[in-house]
């Protein structure tokens, strides 16, 4: 009996070492790692913006979940475009989230760039290349369907899923636009 409790013990010891270990690990790169997906986010904004901006601010869309989305003005101040983050959690290899730029029109894809996405490599990955991702300027991001489903799309060749996924998170972007708008 004296060794088995002074087995618990010990591991009761131990484990709370390292549950306080991770603890403080965890307070120690909170900080970083949310710096670092901020700038992330921010360098796509400016990726996918329209050409001729030269400032871009952050609106809270409180009306829309509290998602944010950004402005982008030109020198003269005046609006030119803006950029909001749309997700879809039907892809093949799970979340598809995406930084999309749109036109003062709120409805017209400048395009897009993956914040996260973890689809095939190979195939669902393509959602990045241009072949791809040009086929969506200058559409309007809540009609966008692939061929198969009626639209204008072609889908990655079999990364269907993909590509469909692709078509929600650009839609789901464009709804944070429309619902601040309202």
């Amino acid at each position: 009996m004296k060794k088995i409790l002074g087995l618990v013990l010990s591991l009761t010891i131990i484990s709370g070492v390292c549950a306080a270990v991770l603890a403080y690990v965890n307070e120690i790169t909170e900080k970083p790692i949310k710096k670092t997906a901020h700038d992330a986010e921010l360098a796509a904004v400016k990726v996918v913006m329209p050409a001729g901006v030269e400032a871009v601010g952050s609106v809270d869309a409180t009306a829309y979940s509290g998602q944010m989305y950004y402005m982008g003005t030109d020198a003269k101040g005046e609006v030119i475009g803006y950029a909001a983050k749309g997700k879809d959690t039907h892809g093949y290899g799970g979340d598809i989230e995406l930084m999309v730029g749109f036109m003062p029109d709120k409805k017209t894809v400048v395009c897009y760039k993956v914040l996260a996405a973890a689809e095939t490599p190979g195939l669902g990955m393509k959602l990045k290349t241009p072949e791809f991702a040009d086929q969506f300027k200058g559409k309007n991001g809540t009609s966008l369907k692939v061929k198969k489903d009626g639209g204008e799309i072609e889908a990655i060749t079999s990364a269907t899923i993909t590509s469909r996924a692709v078509c929600k998170a650009i839609a789901d972007a464009q709804k944070k636009l429309v619902a601040e708008a309202k």
